[in-house]
């Protein structure tokens, strides 16, 4: 499988891997491109050239200060040339899902992995409550590690294998230089503030949901109010999975996404 990085944005990190289709991959907050490396050569050999994306802030990628969700979307929209997959996870299936509003054109099709049109919890809604994500700031400027270490925690909680979660997704962290804490900041900004339920039914590229039915963070319970908001999508719930089931259930995922991929 061939390796290589080529920048159309010199401040965004994309490496490359395989030949074929193009399909970028995006991360959850407080990682980097690293964390899909369990899955990447299953993804080249099903003939895509697999692009890992460090958001701006994250892993290699410069910073984009005060970025908000648009932004983010904007930054990685400039690595799309030709119609491109697009596979997000938690706040990355967010930024994928804002891309595929912004340039319907350029995106061939849209996977979110655990991931939501509003991930703040509000009335009616399920989600992360106001009040961690409040924690969450506040813990960053007083100590940057022990809170991206509680949040692995928080990601693997309900899994079976939550300890060997955790294991992976540190260990992906430790591949690339510590994220800035600005973006950490602006992340979680992001998290709070963002809200596409409204816009969700004019994503027009093929889109599949797939969720865990763990999930804490993304709780099952809103899967069927996104079938009713975007009726054109799909959704799969893998019952035994939390909120990184690329990790704890590859093989599932990864069935499920070539199940899609090959019906487009």
């Amino acid at each position: 499988m061939s390796i290589h990085s080529r920048l159309s944005n010199p401040s965004l990190h994309v490496q490359w891997h395989g030949a074929g289709a193009p399909l970028l991959l995006l991360h959850g907050w407080g990682m980097n491109g690293a964390v899909w490396q369990s899955i990447t050569a299953d993804l080249a050999a099903a003939g895509f050239r697999v692009g890992l994306v460090d958001l701006p802030g994250f892993g290699h990628s410069a910073p984009l200060p005060g970025a908000r969700l648009a932004e983010l979307a904007k930054a990685v929209l400039t690595e799309v040339q030709a119609p491109t997959h697009l596979l997000g996870w938690s706040l990355g299936g967010l930024v994928a899902t804002q891309m595929a509003l912004l340039a319907p054109e350029r995106v061939a099709s849209l996977v979110t992995v655990a991931s939501s049109p509003a991930f703040q919890a509000a009335e009616g809604w399920g989600g992360i409550k106001p009040e961690v994500l409040s924690q969450f700031g506040e813990q960053l400027a007083a100590d940057l590690p022990r809170t991206l270490e509680r949040f692995l925690a928080l990601q693997a909680m309900g899994s079976a294998t939550a300890r060997e979660d955790v294991r992976v997704l540190r260990a992906a962290i430790a591949q690339s230089p510590a994220p800035d804490a600005e973006a950490l900041a602006d992340g979680l900004a992001i998290l709070r503030e963002a809200d596409l339920r409204s816009r969700v039914a004019g994503i027009r590229p093929p889109w599949l949901r797939l969720y865990g039915r763990l999930d804490g963070l993304v709780p099952a319970r809103t899967v069927a109010q996104v079938d009713a908001m975007a009726p054109q999508s799909q959704s799969v719930i893998l019952p035994k999975a939390s909120h990184a089931p690329f990790i704890s259930h590859r093989e599932q995922t990864l069935s499920e996404l070539k199940r899609f991929y090959l019906t487009l």
